[in-house]
């Protein structure tokens, strides 16, 4: 059978049966300029997929930069929650809005809002557990408070101050002694003397069994060499009764914060004995300190900001800047001298090394007040 092809360039013809088979050379050069151009492909495709990822990690490099807090980027993106572990209306839930108000003023046209979320119960153990276990991503700050200290000794929770980022101190407002001004005792050591004669039957109030002012005057007991149980604890609802209790005669001296007590220190119906600070109060700075009585011993019910363990430190970073820029203004010293709450300032890193000392701290009180489970 024979095919024929006609075409510009002349007839072509075979048969079927002695079709001519192509030239050696012309195969070699056929297959090796194939291949030549798949390697060309394939080395131009290779180059194109370098560029590609180049320029996706010059991309994603400059949006973080962009988003960097330090470049004034997007963070706040969304809201912020502000977990403060204690209930509307007291000295925490106070300074946590404050706080938050002014946070977002200083994050500017940024403009994302800082919300205040009240998570209590537990005896606080409810609020710090939220605020731990929250996404380290810095949309999660919480207004750690001294209980963080206590909890976990008296088998509260398992949670440590070492499951936050501490940011910043802004608060601590130290122990006192009160008794009522037709008390007998003028001094601290008027006060002990007084107890080591009669152990067991002097009484105090100020909070619940087992609260920070409880855990505070146990402690000085110690550091004055006398047993915990040398007084007997009232347990009360908190300062206010407490007071009440003292102006009724009811019980022998309150321990409790002096900013709590201020009103009836001013109108002299009660007098302070001693403030357990290292340091005489700026507003107050006729009450002497244990120490200035050779009882080496301080207690502070403090506040500060933290976030969840891992936070990037870049945010971590901003929000210390932020505040302490806040802590510098006219509006927040205002509020503290107005609510009466001290002004004590630590940055990260010192308020890590204070948090780790306050744990050991409170431990030995814990374990000789009995509360340690």
């Amino acid at each position: 059978m024979l095919i024929r092809f006609v075409g510009n360039r002349g007839d072509l013809s075979c048969c079927a049966s002695q079709r001519r088979a192509p030239e050696r050379g012309s195969v070699t050069r056929s297959i090796f300029e194939t291949s030549t151009n798949r390697i060309g492909l394939q080395q131009a495709n290779s180059n194109l997929m370098r560029q590609f990822l180049s320029l996706c990690i010059v991309i994603s490099v400059a949006a973080w930069s962009g988003c960097s807090p330090q470049n004034g980027g997007a963070y706040p993106s969304k809201t912020v929650t502000v977990i403060c572990p204690w209930a509307p209306g007291g000295g925490t839930d106070r300074l946590s809005r404050i706080f938050a108000d002014l946070l977002r003023d200083q994050y500017g046209s940024q403009g994302s809002p800082f919300v205040v979320q009240n998570r209590t119960g537990g005896s606080g153990a409810v609020g710090h557990s939220a605020g731990a276990l929250a996404a380290p991503d810095g949309y999660t700050i919480t207004m750690i408070t001294s209980e963080l200290n206590t909890m976990h000794w008296m088998g509260i929770t398992d949670l440590t101050c070492r499951d936050f980022q501490p940011v910043i101190q802004i608060n601590a407002d130290a122990g006192a002694i009160m008794v009522g001004k037709d008390s007998p005792l003028k001094t601290i050591n008027d006060y002990l003397d007084y107890v080591r004669k009669n152990p067991g039957k002097t009484t105090l109030t100020g909070t619940a069994t087992g609260g920070a002012w409880d855990l505070a005057r146990a402690g000085m007991l110690l550091a004055a060499g006398l047993p915990v149980d040398a007084v007997r604890w009232i347990p009360s609802k908190g300062a206010a009764p407490s007071i009440v209790e003292l102006l009724g005669g009811h019980v022998d001296a309150i321990c409790c914060s002096v900013p709590e007590v201020a009103p009836q220190l001013e109108s002299g119906e009660l007098r302070a004995l001693a403030v357990m600070a290292d340091e005489r109060l700026a507003e107050f700075p006729d009450i002497p300190t244990c120490k200035e009585s050779g009882i080496n011993w301080s207690a502070v019910g403090w506040r500060g900001l933290a976030v969840p363990k891992n936070t990037p430190p870049e945010i971590v970073k901003s929000l210390e800047e932020k505040a302490l820029a806040i802590a510098e203004s006219e509006r927040f010293k205002q509020f503290m001298k107005k609510n009466g709450f001290a002004i004590a300032i630590r940055k990260t890193a010192e308020f890590t090394t204070f948090l780790d000392e306050q744990d050991e701290q409170w431990k030995t009180v814990v374990e000789a007040a009995g509360y340690a489970k």
